[in-house]
């Protein structure tokens, strides 16, 4: 097979199902979260669900545009075919996603890597397993006029998407570095507010928050509407300026059961990363596309097109830096030390590579 781009249909497709993960939808399943976080099994209805169905999280967010573009360009669809009906739930944050999956309410999903990693632990390495790299950079901590250093933090107040997700575990580690005490609960030198993206360009604005560590594209609007400036680019802390932004996971027992599923879902992912390499324009169209269907408001182009220079998309889950993020949440008391020893499961990414005649990719 070759390796070319596979361009995905046009959005004239009838598209998937798609809705929002809400936090009423997250209260329902959070009494589920707690049996998986004790290390139960996943719920009867999880594993007994129509296999002919497939349930994929993403967020509206740039480092999600493989997601978006397979989904609004048909790609998933289609390479799934008409006997698999996909669903698709939108999310603003990792945390609410790891619940979704832990509680069967989802069968794969893009998410960042802490989130990934928390689900791996909170299941004693049971639930989840990344099958695939997705993005690469595009996370910055922005800032108001008047803090040019570290040392200009003291007293102020951070945002990140939620507590715990990959954002705020950067923001934390790089704080403690520079001398910075903080707390789960918002004290400490710096207070970190978790808000939704949404709400933190707004307090960016009216000069509640003094800054965020954000990815993009709010880390772009938060300069060109908000007036902020870039204190931290992340891909400076990592070698290379190479560290995993977002990747594909998917439940354990869904992968066991489905593996046909989750192949052609793979190939799929591979024919979307490979078209944004090679029509970007196209690409970036869709994804704000997207994105509007989502949040109800396109990005601006201006917007869209400088957050998109600092992203990498590629099916390299990145995985020398997974062990990295880990040991940055446990350093800041968000995760208990863990072995991440089976978390990848990189079967049909590899398969699907090697048909197409490029390289394996390795995990840890």
């Amino acid at each position: 097979m070759s390796s070319a781009a596979v361009r995905p249909s046009v959005p004239a497709v009838t598209r998937p199902r798609s809705r929002r993960w809400t936090r009423e939808t997250t209260a329902v399943v959070f009494a589920a979260v707690l049996a998986a976080a004790c290390g139960a099994a996943v719920p009867p209805s999880a594993s007994t669900m129509d296999d002919r169905t497939l349930r994929l999280g993403y967020f509206p967010n740039l480092t999600h545009a493989p997601a978006l573009v397979g989904i609004e360009g048909g790609t998933f669809a289609d390479r799934l075919g008409p006997n698999v009906q996909l669903e698709t739930l939108s999310f603003n944050a990792g945390p609410a996603a790891t619940e979704a999956l832990l509680s069967g309410g989802l069968d794969a999903a893009y998410i960042g890597p802490n989130p990934a990693i928390n689900a791996f632990a909170q299941s004693a390495g049971e639930a989840v397993r990344i099958i695939a790299g997705s993005t690469s950079g595009g996370a910055f901590l922005v800032v108001r006029d008047g803090i040019d250093g570290a040392e200009d933090l003291a007293g102020t107040t951070v945002a990140t998407p939620s507590r715990g997700n990959t954002q705020d575990v950067a923001l934390r580690t790089w704080l403690a570095e520079h001398g910075y005490r903080t707390t789960l609960e918002g004290g400490g030198d710096v207070s970190v507010a978790p808000q939704e993206n949404s709400q933190t360009l707004e307090t960016f604005r009216s000069g509640r928050i003094d800054g965020a560590w954000v990815p993009e594209p709010w880390a772009t609007r938060l300069i060109l509407e908000g007036g902020g400036h870039v204190l931290v680019d992340e891909r400076t802390l990592w070698p290379e300026g190479e560290f995993v932004a977002t990747h594909l996971i998917a439940r354990t027992d869904y992968l066991a059961a489905n593996p046909e599923v989750i192949q052609s879902l793979v190939e799929a992912h591979i024919d979307v990363v490979d078209f944004i390499g090679g029509d970007p324009a196209e690409a970036k169209r869709l994804t704000n596309l997207g994105i509007e269907h989502v949040t109800g408001k396109p990005l601006a182009t201006n917007t869209l097109d400088a957050a998109w220079a600092n992203l990498t998309f590629t099916v390299d889950p990145e995985a020398s830096s997974l062990k990295g993020s880990a040991d940055h949440a446990v350093a800041v008391g968000l995760l208990d030390p863990v072995d991440l020893a089976g978390i990848y499961d990189l079967t049909a990414l590899n398969a699907v590579l090697a048909e197409r005649g490029r390289g394996e990719v390795a995990a840890l």
